[in-house]
């Protein structure tokens, strides 16, 4: 009875406490593709993917009742960083759900107005949010004159959640005055009246009642001026980290969530489980706790549901050696054991998108063919498949057909004829195309298929079958439609282990039969190491661009983003990746990406352009859908 009645108490006050409306909320997963399309057509970095953002502790003025039922002290606001745009995961401030939309619409586009000014370093970094959003709303509104209905509407919804300035102490009221006459009229509080403002607070101010003066309440229409940056936890020499292997792929979680972090000091202790200490002293869960215990194979089932429950998330660095541990970076394998080296490297160029420009000879890849590599026919498991997509796309073959309408040709039209005699009996001119012809007609393409071979590869989609299982299938398959065509095409496959040693593997040149040696080359891919997509793109692109034929594809094969060990990771790999198809697109190439990362949607726009990739939700699909696509994008 008394738990019972303390749950409804507990509901009672957190419901009259919190000024939320869960039958109004929005959830982001809903508007992440609106809001970015907005933000990316009014201007915003078409680099910056939309994301959520954390939800962060603050230290503003509460009512009693909210202190008593321990809420309000916790807000995610809008924030913008080098390669992310961080969002609300959930908005519910307002009743109307086509008002918490709009703060969407209108968090996007003032992102956009953000990053199109030149913010100059803030005298007082105090009034640097109210200064840079005050302008960013400004130009947002005078650029975009559609969004003030928008916007005025969200002021008058928004000005009575905020605490009134009366009720507030005299140390507090200026600045409070100041945020809302900015939210009226953008661009009227000037940096002279922030500056006298700032100095009659810390007039005002007792120190000795008042050591510090709390957080100015959030201002859900305006960006968080503190970015969170996603390496902003990562000290300066600290190794970067390797790929790791991801785990069977799940369902996808119902939101995405984004943490905090906090760097922390690796303790000293050794003995994490000895207790050293009373009891009732013991640390809570959130804090850092170095424990010894064996490394578990099997992944945690309660690791998300643990970390969800946690504020932030403490990140340490441990420099002590452990001799158990594996550097996939550094278990390559010998000359003997490794794939046939065709030569002693190629330099390739690579994209510094941070100093915007092209660094030459920055990349060196080796081409190879794989050493253990045995002819062998098609797999019985295919045989039916291959069979129905030969019949399918031999319809593509080219054939012999008649040229009507000509002046020369093998016989004479009849329907040419009998018009011509007609248009001569009513004194019209006769045509003079009056034969046809019979000729065949080639299909003029070159298709180069382009696989990503990188350890991620390696990851079960099914209880039988792997990543590269399907990647393997996927090429026999393609290859045995595009034998019916009769078209042009060549395979290959890359993986990197950072920029001098990007490894390029020819499985099919454009002068070698689909036979069994090909699909022995084939058969005999794995896994490799990581994924430096642009290095790939150009080699694929230069054998590509020099084969005679007026429509050339280039047909990409993925399942994760760009990474490497050094710096090609995040923003780096992904705008090099972009140069890299621009580049493909500038010499007459036609680059496509098939991919099966189901997070693709969030950086694939971006370098292929939104007709530019197809998902496919289910991997083990791809060996069917694969052939499909290309008669597709062929006709």
């Amino acid at each position: 009875m008394e738990e019972t009645i303390g749950k409804l108490w507990h509901r009672l006050i957190t419901r009259s406490a919190e000024a939320r409306h869960p039958q109004a909320a929005v959830r982001l997963k809903d508007m992440e593709r609106t809001a970015g399309v907005l933000f990316r057509a009014f201007g915003g970095d078409a680099g910056l993917r939309v994301a959520a953002s954390t939800i962060d502790r603050h230290r503003a003025r509460r009512s009693l009742l909210a202190r008593v039922a321990g809420v309000g002290d916790q807000v995610a606001q809008a924030r913008m960083d080098e390669t992310t745009l961080r969002l609300p995961p959930e908005i519910d401030l307002f009743a109307d759900t086509a008002l918490n939309r709009d703060l969407y619409l209108w968090l996007a586009a003032l992102a956009a107005a953000h990053g199109r000014l030149q913010h100059a370093p803030p005298a007082d970094p105090g009034t640097a949010d109210l200064l840079r959003n005050q302008l960013a709303t400004q130009y947002a509104l005078q650029r975009w004159p559609g969004l003030r209905g928008r916007y005025r509407r969200l002021v008058t919804a928004c000005l009575p959640l905020r605490p009134p300035p009366d009720t507030l102490p005299p140390a507090e009221q200026a600045r409070e005055r100041a945020i809302r006459q900015a939210l009226i009229e953008p661009g009227s509080v000037s940096p002279e009246n922030l500056s006298a403002t700032a100095l009659s607070v810390a007039a005002s101010r007792a120190p000795s009642r008042t050591p510090s003066l709390p957080d100015p309440h959030p201002v859900p229409l305006w960006l968080c001026g503190a970015p969170h940056l996603s390496h902003a936890a990562r000290r300066d020499g600290d190794p970067e980290p390797a790929e790791t292997p991801p785990a069977a792929p799940s369902e996808p979680p119902t939101e995405r969530r984004a943490y905090r972090a906090q760097r922390e000091q690796m303790p000293k202790e050794k003995n994490g489980l000895s207790l050293i200490f009373r009891a009732e002293s013991l640390m809570a869960v959130a804090e850092f706790l170095r424990i010894n215990r064996p490394t578990d194979d099997e992944p945690d089932a309660n690791a998300a549901d643990a970390a969800r429950d946690l504020d932030q998330l403490a990140l340490a660095q441990d420099r002590d050696p452990v001799a158990s541990r594996v550097r996939f970076d550094l278990d390559l394998p010998s000359a003997a054991a490794d794939d046939i080296v065709l030569g002693p490297g190629l330099p390739l160029p690579e994209w510094d998108y941070r100093k915007q420009t092209l660094v030459e000879n920055h990349v060196r890849l080796i081409e190879m063919i794989p050493r253990d590599a045995t002819p062998g026919p098609l797999p019985p498991a295919l045989c039916r498949t291959a069979r129905r997509l030969h019949q399918q796309f031999s319809a593509l073959r080219p054939g012999r057909s008649w040229l009507r309408h000509r002046t020369d040709g093998s016989e004479l039209d009849l329907d040419e004829a009998v018009r011509a005699h007609t248009d001569r009996a009513c004194g019209h001119r006769p045509s003079d195309a009056l034969y046809r012809a019979l000729e065949r007609r080639e299909r003029d393409l070159a298709c180069l298929v382009l696989a990503d071979l990188s350890l991620s590869t390696d990851t079960w989609v099914s209880s039988e079958q792997r990543v590269i299982d399907v990647i393997r299938d996927a090429l026999l398959l393609f290859g045995e439609a595009l034998g019916a065509t009769g078209d042009r095409f060549a395979m290959c496959g890359f993986s990197s282990v950072r920029r001098a040693n990007v490894r390029f593997h020819h499985l099919k040149g454009f002068d070698e039969r689909f036979d069994d040696t090909v699909r022995g080359r084939i058969a005999a891919i794995r896994p490799g190491y990581y994924t430096r997509l642009g290095a790939g793109i150009r080699r694929a692109a230069q054998l590509l661009a020099i084969q005679p034929a007026s429509r050339r594809m280039l047909l990409i094969l993925s399942d994760g983003k760009p990474n490497d060990l050094d710096l090609y990771e995040g923003r780096y790999g992904i705008e090099d990746s972009r140069a890299a198809i621009r580049e493909a697109r500038s010499s007459g190439l036609i680059p496509f990406c098939a991919t099966i990362d189901r997070e693709a949607e969030s950086y694939l726009p971006h370098l292929f352009g939104a007709n530019g990739f197809a998902m496919i939700r289910r991997p083990e699909d791809l060996p069917a859908h694969l052939p499909q696509l290309y008669a597709q994008l062929t006709r």
